[in-house]
């Protein structure tokens, strides 16, 4: 199947067109290696690489079209040339015309924020299918079509593997789809070509500074999310956090709000906190959710006013909720013969830790230890090593520091950067153990019964990435295999 190239341009901004705008395009690429015959290449100006170095290459093998920002000095006869003034904003349109604009058949919201993302995409779509209604998933953790799992990369897919799963969506009958839509894929104008039906706003708090500099350009990357909303879609945002309100500014969107603590459109009281789950009351009905935390009363809520701006009802969307869990290695609790609390969390933000770490505080009885593992990824924003490890310690009995994933960085000089968080004047315990798996059983023998086991950081994942490679690595798996042993 080919596409005439006149066709993928319709809603593109170009400067100028060198050459033939009715060629067929079977296949379209923004790396040059995947250029096959009758190919599109867009050249993208990366932060390690320039597309445009590679324009020969990809019509080497095969690319008859090149959509560029800056027209290459030799131009050869028989190829199109394209220039644009963004070439990876145009990437997204491309995309989206090349997939027949699969946006546009679905019902598709985003959520954004700093922590949160996951949990409510996970609830969104598995409350969705509780209702047996058809619709996709795109996560951190996994993709899913229906109940088929696909592997999942990025937190936000590229523009090209994003519209293509979304296609596979509308082909099998998707009504709708709930994505994460993150600051990197923002940015990046991963999102651009899509039409959204909702975006929603779960909190901002210090993350991913080491890509977007300051706190400034990070807060404005998500706000164009909502800049960009049309006038039939909504704008849902958590007004409990200082930069709620920022997200409406602007927006053509409905505007509504959520929150646990002032006047909103959709109002929660937190009744109880356990370890067991929730009892909240939305919409003056009580009802007991199996998900732990404050934080998650915050997502669930969210996830109750998306469901009901999308049209559905009141009760029985409480009525699933409330049998629903959360996602995949979010305050996670593993039962085990110890009887120890162990918990394992993707928390890798202060935020999110403190979240946390003040949960676990509220639902304690007595005087059960508080023993915390964690670390801090590397090629990471440095800035949060120490005040993650503050927080941890502050709100720890016994606390230890470990490796994450050290990425190409040497992990104990993560940890020495960690190291400077704690007070050196303390009593309480803090240990350094490089060795995760190490540090995992330290904290189960130090640990008695009815004690709480927090391990921290890396939640869901299954490894752990050392000097670019990807060690098999559970915490979940290393918890419990050794609460089973000692």
């Amino acid at each position: 199947m080919k596409i005439k190239l006149n066709e993928l341009l319709q809603n593109i901004k170009t400067i100028a067109i060198l050459g033939n705008e009715n060629v067929g395009i079977s296949s379209i690429c923004f790396d040059s290696r995947q250029a096959t015959d009758n190919s599109l290449y867009i050249a993208q100006k990366g932060s390690l690489h320039d597309g445009h170095d590679f324009i020969n290459q990809s019509i080497s093998l095969g690319a008859i079209a090149i959509v560029c920002e800056k027209l290459p000095k030799n131009i050869l006869s028989g190829i199109t040339y394209v220039q644009v003034e963004n070439a990876s904003e145009s990437l997204g349109y491309i995309a989206s015309s090349f997939y027949n604009n699969p946006s546009e058949e679905l019902s598709l919201v985003g959520i954004t924020g700093t922590n949160g993302k996951t949990t409510s995409v996970s609830l969104l779509h598995n409350l969705f299918r509780s209702m047996n209604i058809r619709c996709g998933m795109l996560s951190t953790v996994e993709n899913k079509i229906n109940d088929a799992v696909l592997p999942s990369t990025h937190t936000t897919p590229d523009a090209i593997a994003l519209n293509k799963i979304l296609r596979e969506m509308v082909d099998e009958g998707c009504e709708y789809c709930f994505m994460e839509v993150s600051s990197h894929a923002l940015t990046q104008n991963r999102t651009a070509g899509l039409c959204f039906k909702g975006a929603v706003f779960s909190n901002l708090t210090h993350d991913h500074i080491d890509y977007h500099k300051t706190f400034e350009a990070y807060l404005k990357a998500k706000k164009s999310f909502f800049d960009s909303l049309s006038t039939d879609a909504f704008a849902l945002t958590n007004i409990d956090d200082k930069n709620g309100n920022v997200m409406l500014q602007n927006t053509k969107a409905q505007k509504h709000t959520y929150s646990l603590k002032t006047i909103a459109d959709f109002k929660c009281k937190l009744i109880e906190n356990s370890f067991e789950g929730l009892h909240l009351i939305i919409d003056e009905q009580e009802v007991w959710f199996e998900i732990v935390g404050e934080f998650n009363a915050y997502n669930l809520l969210g996830v109750y006013a998306t469901a009901r701006l999308l049209g559905f009802d009141s009760f029985e969307i409480l009525e699933k909720l409330s049998s629903l869990k959360a996602a995949e290695g979010r305050f996670e609790y593993l039962a085990n013969p110890k009887e120890i609390i162990a918990i394992v969390d993707y928390a890798h933000t202060p935020d999110a830790l403190e979240n946390v770490l003040k949960t676990i505080a509220e639902i304690r009885t007595g005087n059960e230890k508080i023993i915390t593992v964690v670390g801090c990824g590397g090629n990471r924003d440095a800035e949060k090593r120490p005040v993650m490890a503050r927080i941890a310690h502050e709100l720890s009995d016994i606390l230890i520091l470990t490796s994450d994933n050290p990425r190409f960085e040497n992990p104990n000089e993560i940890l020495k950067q960690m190291e400077k968080g704690i007070p050196s004047h303390s009593n309480k315990q803090s240990l350094i153990i490089e060795q995760r798996r190490e540090a995992i059983k330290t904290a189960c023998m130090l640990a008695q019964k009815s004690d709480v086991i927090l391990v921290a950081g890396k939640g869901h994942e299954k490894y752990q990435e050392i000097k670019g490679i990807k060690h098999h690595f559970d915490d979940k798996e290393e918890l419990l295999k050794i609460l089973t042993k000692i």
